[in-house]
């Protein structure tokens, strides 16, 4: 699950920033910061709320520091952390739901300018907004952080067995969604 080298290194650092080390603070935020900024913004497709939603993370991080417990790596815990915080926000706006799909607002620069590989990431984000948030949240985890099912389940606080499902279904509805990609990219190679 996970290393426990990087654990303990981890608790080594927590102790530090618990320590008041301005030089430890500065390296978690600049080791850790990017991720759980880029599963808000996957999670909400907004870059304002993620950036609100991995400062908060960071400052639950900072008030966790003098209880820090040596049972997950820093990176895993903001990503729980990040994860709940976007779910709850959701849960506000009354987005979260498994049958629910949000109507999501592409707020990035116009694809015309872009190349052909960052249109067709533009597509697949496009895509992901349109799932349902857990499974969302899931594909997310699992194919852009780069997280093993266990890791994913334990963030999400599901188990493995509905991550798996969740995944399942996610994919399947990115596959329909991105079909007419698919047959748009196939009829331009001939």
């Amino acid at each position: 699950m996970h290393n426990p080298s990087e654990i303990e290194k981890d608790a080594a650092l927590m102790q530090e920033v618990a320590n008041g080390s301005a030089t430890a603070s500065r390296l978690v935020a600049e080791l850790y910061l990017d991720g759980p900024f880029r599963l808000a913004l996957r999670i909400l497709g907004d870059s304002s709320l993620a950036e609100d939603m991995a400062q908060e993370a960071f400052i639950k991080l900072w008030k966790q520091a003098p209880k820090w417990q040596a049972k997950a790596q820093i990176k895993t815990w903001l990503h729980r952390v990040t994860h709940n915080l976007c779910v709850d926000y959701l849960r506000k706006q009354k987005r979260y739901s498994d049958d629910e799909v949000p109507d999501m607002e592409d707020t990035r620069p116009g694809v015309i300018e872009l190349k052909e590989q960052q249109q067709l990431g533009d597509k697949v984000n496009e895509a992901l907004q349109m799932l349902p948030a857990r499974q969302r949240i899931a594909i997310s985890l699992v194919h852009f952080e780069e997280y093993g099912n266990i890791e994913t389940a334990e963030i999400m606080e599901i188990s493995v067995e509905a991550l798996e499902s969740l995944l399942a279904r996610g994919r399947r509805k990115l596959k329909e969604l991105l079909m007419p990609t698919r047959r748009q990219m196939d009829g331009e190679a001939i």
